[in-house]
């Protein structure tokens, strides 16, 4: 592996031919979770039994979260609302929500990938874009809003978000296959809503891979054996 900088994020570098992203393979991108840290999901690249000339990036968001060391966001989320609703019982409803930092972490995200790109040697056709939680949700944003065909979309345990703003871009993105897991006890983003996603990209045309699990806001088993079937399917 290796850190450096593409844009203004710092992205972890690994797999290829050298295990530090060298070589002239596909790419996976993976952006991790609200309050995780940067090398959050670096170790997937060990665990995903994919070509060796596949690389993968790993960027870190931009925002430390005070308090809370090595923790980052892609965008601030308001913690007094997520504690109310897993106390309720009730999830949250982030299907009409635009997020105010969701257009500016889309920019920051675009930035980097057309860096990483332009340095790897890769087109979007090459790349998969994905991540975990608000990270998938970025991704998400990037695909649909920014109107890129990737070889895949990887959704790890995202939701419907900002629906006004995806639904209507979904139809065109028709050519991007898209992985979806979501656990049927999420308490952090309800699983009905993730559902609400799968369908309306489905409904949209989009060929979507949905793997729900029994558990609640993760990454388990089953997840990981379904992506790494759709990476060697769609790679």
């Amino acid at each position: 592996m290796k850190r450096a900088r593409f844009g203004s994020l710092d992205v972890v570098l690994a797999g290829g031919t050298d295990r530090e992203g060298g070589g002239d393979g596909p790419l996976v991108v993976l952006m991790h979770g609200f309050g995780a840290s940067g090398d959050d999901l670096v170790g997937l690249y060990r665990v995903l039994g994919v070509d060796r000339a596949v690389r993968f990036a790993f960027p870190a968001a931009p925002h430390a979260l005070p308090g809370m060391y090595g923790a980052r966001a892609w965008w601030e989320i308001d913690m007094a609302s997520v504690e109310r609703a897993m106390a309720s019982g009730q999830p949250r409803d982030l299907t009409a929500e635009l997020p105010p930092g969701l257009e500016s972490a889309h920019a920051v995200v675009v930035e980097m990938l057309d860096a990483l790109q332009t340095e790897l040697g890769v087109t979007d056709a090459q790349t998969v874009l994905g991540g975990f939680s608000q990270g998938s949700m970025l991704a998400c944003d990037v695909t649909l809003v920014g109107e890129r065909d990737f070889a895949g979309l990887a959704v790890l345990s995202g939701t419907l978000l900002a629906a006004q703003r995806w639904v209507p871009k979904m139809p065109a993105r028709q050519a991007v296959p898209v992985f979806q897991s979501h656990g049927q006890s999420d308490a952090m983003l309800g699983y009905g809503y993730a559902e609400r996603l799968r369908d309306a990209l489905t409904e949209a045309g989009c060929d979507v891979t949905f793997v729900p699990f029994r558990g609640g806001h993760e990454i388990p088993m089953n997840v990981l054996q379904g992506l790494e079937a759709f990476l060697q399917r769609v790679l």
